[in-house]
């Protein structure tokens, strides 16, 4: 009896959003699919609370693909995301035949097969597909391409689809693959297929379309000039993603107080609190005291405190547009935040003492507070992507690519979403002595030339959407230090860099905000569950490990293999937003950091010749107390 080869095509929930989100290539098995827009998501998407994530979102929800149980999946109907076959033109690696497949041959479970040949072979997905800076994605024109240079008047009037992927051993790399029509003998290789331009002279254009419209969407016009890249380079997809930590409210408060959070987190308040007098505003008052429990007169008096400004503060803390604000007055007062079964934090320390030795000291003082997090409940939301080139961000033609939303039909009322449940260790740093430090003449002067570089980037505004209108010095001191102490982690929690994500708190704010400063980071799972995680991390957040961490980071980030080329560097990565620091001794996996491995400078931590970096005076202490040691053994 011959065994049924088991193909279901399996995505974890937290795939659904990076890195298989909507227009995201699903590569699984010698078959490559790419994620349809939301329209396709089934009607039991589970709904994800997190109304400051929503509200910041300008969304009315986020909802998250719901779960196949363990042992059904044979069983299950499509309750899931939607994943259309691409590219639709496919080859046979026997007989090399290609075919543009038709969705009416999909068969459940099956994958594509050569009809053509004995026993079946699996069909396998072109390698080259088009894109272009406004979103779009389609087919390659192959028969377009293999007649792009015909001579013959047959060849070119050739409208015949029956083409052929040769690859010939004469010669290497993209000359050696050939496509070829199996009519007129008209053929083209793909040497060249990657230059700029290379499809508009062979008359190829933008189709404005995604690969999951059907014939009823309408295209959108488009006058970009398509692009030929590989499925899987990684400019094919930038998917533009926003997290939050949930934050409950704060212990201490009044039932009313209680009532009046519930009342603002509502996801339908931000349209009731601006449209008083308008006639769907009673209909949005009751649908808020039924869901909230609490009478109309309530949820009206709410609104008149909004109104009059003399609203408690207690729910309105974050009325700053940036999530870090209430996250950062959370873990500075881990006392105020009690009985919450997703946000369990509580107040450690170094744990050094008196007697301890001076450079443990000289850290002591530096380090302001340590807060572990036995449990946090992180909500990430996907807002949409762009294909070819980053978003900028700020809308305007020509910088960057432009954004393409999670619903390509119409203006998305809720967004695609995945909560976890983690761990995580929040390290601040001294207010008084960061902010002494960062008046030194040379500290300032080097972070603006950063700044200089920051401002001519086409990711200017949405790196200024986390590190505030000015780039401090203590932002990109505090950035280098989240990625050390990641990579330092690695080696001691028992977890891999990569499951590993950094939150920066070194915001600068307008001027004349009474926000309070911010100086910390916050390094948390990234890839637990319903159940949260091991505990490791939260046992290297005690002393005295947490202390022995530090110190070991801080020596090991004075040194680097492209050293001195590194730690010399005046201008690095992407529009030179990085000094010393690279793949070597800082960077790290992209799901790692929130802005792109950018604005990292180990000189502004450890320091050099001329620049004092803020932990200099601890490295150096530690350095010789080891020379002591080595010269009395």
């Amino acid at each position: 009896m011959r065994a049924v080869k088991d193909i279901r095509r399996k995505v974890r929930r937290a795939q659904t959003i990076v890195p298989f989100g909507v227009g995201g290539i699903l590569d699984i098995r010698g078959e490559s699919f790419v994620a349809a827009d939301t329209r396709s998501w089934a009607a039991s998407a589970e709904r994800v609370e997190s109304p400051r994530l929503a509200r910041k979102l300008g969304v009315q929800e986020l909802r998250s693909a719901p779960v196949i149980p363990s042992g059904k999946a044979a069983y299950a109907s499509r309750i899931g995301p939607t994943y259309v076959r691409f590219p639709k033109w496919l080859f046979c690696p026997q007989c090399r035949n290609m075919l543009l497949w038709n969705p009416g041959l999909e068969v459940r479970d099956r994958q594509p097969v050569c009809g053509r040949c004995p026993g079946g072979p699996q069909l396998a997905p072109m390698r080259f597909i088009q894109v272009c800076r406004a979103g779009h994605m389609a087919d390659i024109d192959w028969r377009r391409w293999a007649h792009s240079r015909s001579e013959e008047h047959s060849q070119r009037q050739c409208q015949v689809h029956r083409l052929r992927f040769l690859a010939t051993p004469e010669s290497s790399g993209l000359e050696a693959l050939r496509v070829v029509c199996a009519v007129c003998r008209a053929g083209r290789n793909l040497a060249g297929i990657s230059q700029k331009n290379i499809l508009v002279q062979t008359g190829q254009r933008c189709p404005g379309t995604h690969p999951w419209h059907s014939e009823a969407d309408e295209a959108d016009p488009c006058e970009e000039k398509p692009q030929a890249v590989q499925r899987g380079a990684s400019n094919v997809y930038f998917p533009i993603t926003h997290s939050a930590i949930d934050i409950p409210a704060p212990a201490g408060l009044s039932e009313d107080d209680e009532s009046a959070q519930r009342v603002v987190n509502h996801s339908f308040w931000p349209l009731f609190k601006d449209d008083e007098g308008s006639p769907v505003s009673d209909h949005l008052k009751a649908v808020i005291a039924v869901q909230c429990d609490v009478p109309e007169e309530f949820v009206e008096s709410v609104r008149r405190r909004y109104s009059a400004e003399v609203a408690p503060v207690s729910f309105a803390a974050d009325s700053d547009d940036d999530l870090s604000i209430a996250e950062w007055a959370a873990f500075s007062e881990p006392e105020s935040v009690t009985n919450s079964k997703t946000f369990s934090v509580r107040r450690t320390g170094l744990g050094i003492d008196p007697e301890e030795s001076e450079s443990l000291r000289e850290l002591d003082a530096c380090i302001s507070a340590v807060v572990v997090a036995d449990r946090v409940r992180e909500v990430r939301a996907l807002e949409g992507f762009s294909r070819y080139e980053p978003s900028s961000g700020d809308g305007e033609e020509g910088e960057g690519g432009r954004v393409v939303p999670v619903n390509t039909h119409s203006r998305a009322s809720w967004l695609p979403a995945v909560e976890i449940y983690g761990e995580g260790i929040f390290i601040a740093v001294d207010e008084e002595r960061v902010s002494t430090w960062e008046q030194i003449p040379s500290v300032s002067e080097w972070t603006r030339r950063i700044e200089s570089n920051l401002g001519a980037s086409f990711k200017a505004d949405r790196l200024r959407g986390k590190s505030g209108p000015k780039l401090l010095p203590r932002f990109v001191m505090l950035h280098t230090l989240a990625h050390h102490f990641i990579r330092q982690l690695s080696f001691d929690s028992g977890y891999n860099a990569a499951s590993l994500r950094e939150r920066v708190y070194a915001r600068s704010h307008a001027p004349g905000s009474d926000l309070p400063p911010q100086a910390g980071v916050f390094i948390y799972t990234a890839a637990g569950d319903a159940e949260g995680t091991l505990g490791g991390l939260v046992r290297q957040g005690q002393p005295p490990n947490l202390a022995e961490t530090l110190i070991r980071l801080l020596e090991s980030a004075q040194w680097c293999s492209q050293d001195p080329l590194c730690a010399d560097s005046t201008g690095r990565s992407l529009a030179n937003l990085n000094r010393a620091a690279c793949h070597a001794c800082t960077l790290l996996p992209e799901t790692c950091c929130e802005i792109d491995n950018s604005l990292l400078d180990r000189t502004l931590l450890i320091g050099d010749g001329d620049i004092p970096g803020f932990f200099r005076g601890v490295l150096q202490t530690a350095l010789e107390e080891s020379a002591e040691v080595v010269d009395l053994s």
